[in-house]
Formats: C-alpha cells, sequence, structure tokens
C-alpha cells in the first residue's frame, strides 16, 4: 500500500478543500518535496478540472505534464452535482480503475500525492458507496479541512464520529481561515474546541492553520 497518498475532504463543499489542497503542496514542495495534487473526481467541468486550474495557480507551477495526461483529472462529469448524480445524469458509470492507475502512476513519480476528493466525506459515489468508504477501501491517511464558521464544530465532530468508526488514520486537520468569517469570537473559539478535541481523541493528528492567500 503506497504510503505517500493522502486523502483531502472536508466538513461540506464549501470547506474550501480546492483551496486548501493547493496551499498544503505548496508548502509540501517548499519543504523540498516533489508534490502534486490531483481531483479524483471532477463535476460540473468538460475537459478539464477547475479545481486542478486552481492548484496550480496557487502553487505557482503552471499546468503540468501529468495534467495534461489526464493523471490528474481522471473522471470528469458535466453536471455540478455529487459524483453519483453527475454520472448518471452524463450517462456513464465512473471508471475506479482508471482513477486507481492514475493515482499509482502520480504515486509512482512523485513524493506526496494528495487526492482532493469531492465534497463532504458522506458524498455518494454510487448508491450505497461513499466517499469515506472509497478512502477506507483505499487505506489512505486524511488530511481534512474545516474553518471557524458558524456550525463547523457540528460539522467536524460528527465527521471525527464516522471517521473513527471506519478506522481511517486522521492525519491532518487544516483549519481554513479563507476566507475570512463574520465572527472572530467564534472562530477563534472553534479553533481552541478542536485542538483540545484532538488532543483527547486523535492525539497523533496534526494541526494546521491555513492562512489568506493572494490568489
Amino acid at each position: 500500500m503506497n504510503k505517500n497518498i493522502y486523502f483531502v475532504s472536508g466538513i461540506d463543499t464549501d470547506a474550501g478543500k480546492s483551496y486548501c489542497t493547493a496551499w498544503l503542496a505548496r508548502e509540501l514542495a517548499a519543504q523540498g518535496k516533489s508534490v502534486i495534487t490531483q481531483k479524483f473526481i471532477q463535476t460540473g467541468n468538460v475537459g478539464h478540472s477547475e479545481d486542478i486550474d486552481l492548484h496550480r495557480r496557487i502553487m505557482g507551477t503552471g499546468y503540468l505534464p501529468e495534467d495534461q495526461e489526464g493523471l490528474t483529472m481522471p473522471e470528469i462529469f458535466s453536471y455540478p452535482a455529487s459524483p453519483d448524480l453527475a454520472s448518471r445524469i452524463d450517462h456513464r458509470p465512473i471508471d475506479f480503475a482508471r482513477i486507481e492507475q492514475a493515482t499509482q502512476e502520480l504515486a509512482r513519480r512523485y513524493d506526496i500525492v494528495l487526492v482532493e476528493g469531492a465534497g463532504g466525506l458522506m458524498v455518494p459515489l454510487r448508491d450505497e458507496y461513499l466517499t469515506i468508504d472509497y478512502i477506507a477501501e483505499k487505506g489512505y491517511p486524511l488530511v481534512f479541512v474545516t474553518s471557524g464558521k458558524l456550525g463547523s464544530v457540528n460539522h467536524t465532530l460528527l465527521s471525527f464520529e464516522a471517521i473513527a468508526r471506519r478506522g481511517i488514520e486522521l492525519h491532518t486537520l487544516l483549519y481554513n481561515l479563507y476566507p475570512d468569517v463574520d465572527d472572530p469570537t467564534i472562530r477563534d473559539d472553534t479553533r481552541l474546541y478542536l485542538q483540545r478535541y484532538l488532543s483527547r481523541h486523535f492525539p497523533a493528528c496534526r494541526f494546521l492553520e491555513v492562512p489568506r492567500l493572494d490568489k
């Protein structure tokens, strides 16, 4: 099993996964790692992945050869919905073998592969096969994105329950400060609460604060 592949998910569709995935990739590259990102299933696009576009802008790399080869965007569906619904609308099942082959090839070429999911952990890929099931099946360590907006504690702790139940390794919690939240009191208290929770329940998990960046 590859130990250099990490899956990036978050509390919901608007958690800032793409932004945080790109930020983490940039940070790792600055530490001397060769790192690439992959959007394993992109919906709402045709012929390209808008999330990969954002990754490359923030990473400052421009399009990479692996992007041109389609390895970083192996499955793209036109309708902006869950992968399950988008694949049904396009009348084409998700090709999980293609995704796996692309991910493994990236893992062969790079020190670290960050695989960005679509939406949150419970987003369906098929009728009774969820994103969290895919993560558990592959055994990928999880990088999880949350924020300081109102309601994020609830969403984060529910996700933690599901992660623990399936025995998934929670590797890193990314606390996203972009965009600015309306209430800094809630933001700062949420940060401290989640740090305390991790220390008790997931002591091996890293906590990283993701700052605003000029994109």
